[in-house]
């Protein structure tokens, strides 16, 4: 009786889900920026990123005090990731800071709260030890364990702080030689706690001076820990250059040129060989970054390096 255009119920709105990880974007100012890309001011970069808002719902983007940063919101790493990435292709030049959580205060209990994501993680049985420790160590919480019909694969299910995201990716695939297969979804907001969650175990090998890495720079900066270089890179003071094998930053002389004297050497006849050096993604950068580190993106390579107005606080604290 009552049907018709007149008599429609309207569907609830749907709600935009509050972001939960930020990051900050803004103008390259490393010694080797302006050589590739063709969007570099922070007008630019402003406009861009307002303009991503239209039709990016969930994303949220706020003036900092400084007039060349901007402070971006996400629905998690990989939401910014994914915006940076497009930036990147389409001939930006950028500096992002680490990814770091969004704490929300309870108006009820006035107690810190911080995000939770339940992770599903498929795996074969030789390596479900590995990733439950992964996860235990990440502050996870156990929810279900068992094992999946017809694949094969065993089904691990954790609830775990979106701190312990952070990074948890790329030591998930190391652990269990890329088989891991990982899902994750926000679930909610639960006081915060107070441990502080394991991060990298591993420093950087930093560049120790501005220039070209050469082979013999390299030869001898390898047996410190894994290079991200090769030959005829260009680096600068500051730069990580690769994976230290213990805790702490070094710096390394890759610039290092072999000395042209007519002195004979013992082991004038011998030669190392250089190991091929690590590919970083987009992903295990932003993953690697610590506190007091910067990634700067171009079109056709990402540099990590040590964030110089961080240095220069910890100077003056000593």
């Amino acid at each position: 009786e009552n049907a018709g255009a007149n008599a429609a119920e309207p569907l609830p709105p749907i709600a935009v889900e509050q972001p939960t990880v930020r990051m900050t974007i803004g103008v390259n100012k490393s010694p080797l920026a302006g050589r590739e890309g063709k969007f570099l001011t922070s007008r630019m970069i402003r406009d861009r990123l307002f303009k991503e808002l239209d039709r990016n719902v969930a994303l949220q983007v706020a003036e900092t005090a400084s007039a060349d940063r901007y402070e971006v919101s996400g629905r998690g790493q990989l939401h910014l990731t994914v915006l940076i990435e497009t930036m990147r292709r389409e001939g930006f030049e950028l500096e992002v800071g680490p990814p770091s959580v969004i704490y929300m205060e309870n108006e009820e209990t006035g107690k810190v709260e911080e995000p939770w994501e339940a992770v599903e993680v498929r795996v074969p049985e030789e390596y479900m030890g590995g990733v439950v420790d992964i996860l235990n160590q990440r502050k996870g919480e156990l929810q279900d364990m068992g094992l999946e019909e017809g694949e094969g694969l065993s089904i691990v299910k954790y609830m775990v702080p979106t701190r312990g995201m952070l990074g948890l990716r790329s030591s998930l695939l190391t652990a269990t030689r890329g088989t891991a297969i990982i899902d994750s979804v926000f679930d909610s907001y639960r006081p915060k706690i107070a441990d502080i969650i394991q991060g990298r175990d591993k420093g950087s090998l930093l560049a120790f001076a501005d220039g070209a890495a050469t082979t013999f720079g390299i030869e001898g900066a390898q047996d410190r820990g894994r290079l991200m270089i090769k030959p005829q890179d260009d680096v600068y003071k500051g730069m990580i250059v690769g994976i230290h094998q213990r805790p702490g930053d070094l710096e390394v002389n890759v610039c290092k040129t072999k000395a042209l004297t007519n002195m004979r050497s013992a082991n004038k006849g011998i030669s190392t060989g250089i190991v091929s050096p690590i590919d970083m993604s987009l992903d295990a950068c932003v993953e690697y970054l610590a506190a007091d580190e910067i990634l700067e993106i171009t079109p056709s390579l990402f540099r990590m390096a040590k964030n110089p107005d961080m240095a220069g606080k910890k100077n003056k604290g000593k």
